[in-house]
């Protein structure tokens, strides 16, 4: 049985690894080979393109970290949450956005469909 919460917030730790070697691990740790990642942005597969898009998202956004926006969904082998990204010292988020995951029998990310609910303007 997955642990839909556990794998929710290790997805989100993965978009907060800022250290290039240790976010490249969590990536293949996490995704599967040729796991992908597609939002209105993005569309990629892969361990280095699922982790270029996260250095993306770094770049973009320096000095903003990613939160669980609320409790996570799941069932058989499809997660659902909400997630924030804003300063690090709190306050209002700058994106919110809500993520879909299908997982792999050995629980590990086959794909991330995401959407953007709050973009800056």
């Amino acid at each position: 049985m997955t642990d839909y919460t556990a794998l929710a917030e290790r997805y989100i730790a993965t978009w907060n690894e800022r250290d290039d070697e240790a976010r490249a691990k969590a990536v293949a740790d996490l995704w599967t080979e040729d796991g992908g990642y597609v939002d209105p942005l993005a569309a990629v597969a892969g361990h280095e393109g699922v982790a270029a898009v996260i250095a993306g998202a770094q770049e973009m956004f320096p000095g903003f970290v990613f939160t669980l926006g609320g409790p996570v969904d799941g069932h058989h082998d499809i997660a659902r949450f909400t997630w924030h990204l804003g300063p690090e010292a709190a306050g209002e988020p700058v994106v919110i956005g809500f993520d879909v995951v299908t997982l792999t029998g050995d629980g590990r990310i086959r794909n991330v469909y995401g959407f953007l609910d709050k973009v800056p303007a």
